[in-house]
């Protein structure tokens, strides 16, 4: 992009604002491409897509002259994706067959992030970083780091890695998790539930559990859409722990769109909508999310990923290893 160009841009607002929307929206597309490629596949185009706009930034740098579109993608989109995600959790299935696992769901949240915190504190990594990625591990991947997010006020360079490495550390995961499938002394309803409650994404469970079969798919899902519900309210409580805790002046952004969030939920749930737009809806919310991810993708200096996320991604292998092997022996 010419010096010429960026000046003629950047003095149109309303044209700056459109092209840096439909930047995100080219690259989360390429990203979506790069997803059906074999082995990409299994990391899904959120993964590409903030692959895509990390190699970006580094090559070309960040797109100035586009910034108030990009913004708008990583913030506003973000939320909107967020909302239009509560379609998948039907809150009358959860509340009337999955209650048994909403405790653990519970204490699978519990261990992750207070794991994540105290490690952190010994090996002496990142703060910001490793909670976000605690959080991740322990709720839903993406979904979760992209709500707690504004109410945390952390940077966006840190939300963007912490997706990427979720991402990452899911598939490597969810992988393993198939190759064991046939070793492992439990039944297929067992391991659908072990999954459910250790995965990191909903992709990643669904990756996972499908070799076992319908039943272990559906159980598996269950369990993870339990950690989907919890999500509102440990961000409420987060909510609660920084506005107790206090430190700065600026105000700690109320999450509305979790209320959204809850509000898509009960209408799904109350609403039998048909299949085709519960599909196209789904496809939407994924595709607002890959925008989202560009938007957050371009902040991201890979110069200080060595330095800042080392020790955080030790962490979180760790932290799921643990996990994993943990809710093992419960199930």
């Amino acid at each position: 992009m010419t010096a010429f160009t960026k000046t003629h841009i950047s003095e149109r607002p309303a044209l700056a604002f459109a092209l840096g929307i439909l930047f995100t929206l080219l690259l989360s597309l390429l990203g979506f491409a790069l997803a059906q490629l074999p082995g990409l596949d299994h990391i899904g185009p959120l993964a590409c897509a903030i692959l895509l706009a990390i190699l970006y930034r580094q090559k070309f740098g960040y797109p100035e002259a586009v910034r108030t579109g990009v913004q708008f993608s990583s913030k506003r989109l973000l939320r909107i994706a967020i909302i239009l995600y509560g379609l998948k959790l039907n809150l009358d299935l959860m509340l009337s067959q999955g209650l048994p696992l909403l405790a653990l769901d519970a204490l699978v949240i519990l261990f992750a992030i207070t794991l994540s915190i105290l490690l952190a504190k010994w090996w002496k990594a990142d703060a910001s970083l490793t909670l976000l990625l605690g959080i991740g591990t322990g709720i839903c991947g993406a979904a979760a780091i992209a709500a707690v997010s504004p109410i945390l006020r952390t940077k966006q360079e840190d939300s963007a890695l912490s997706v990427g490495i979720i991402a990452m550390i899911g598939t490597l995961f969810s992988v393993g998790y198939i190759l064991l499938l046939p070793l492992l002394p439990i039944s297929a309803e067992a391991y659908g539930i072990w999954s459910g409650l250790t995965l990191h994404e909903l992709a990643h469970v669904a990756l996972a559990a499908a070799p076992a079969g319908q039943d272990a798919l559906a159980l598996a899902l269950l369990a993870k859409l339990g950690r989907v519900l919890l999500l509102v309210p440990f961000s409420f409580l987060l909510l609660f722990w920084q506005r107790k805790k206090g430190g700065s002046s600026a105000p700690v952004e109320f999450p509305w769109f979790l209320l959204g969030f809850l509000a898509m939920s009960v209408i799904g749930t109350l609403i039998l909508l048909p299949a085709s737009m519960l599909s196209a809806l789904s496809t939407l919310t994924t595709l607002l999310l890959a925008m989202a991810m560009v938007g957050l993708g371009l902040n991201v200096a890979l110069r200080d990923l060595r330095s800042k996320a080392g020790r955080p991604l030790l962490i979180i292998i760790v932290t799921s290893l643990l996990l994993s092997l943990g809710v093992l022996l419960l199930v």
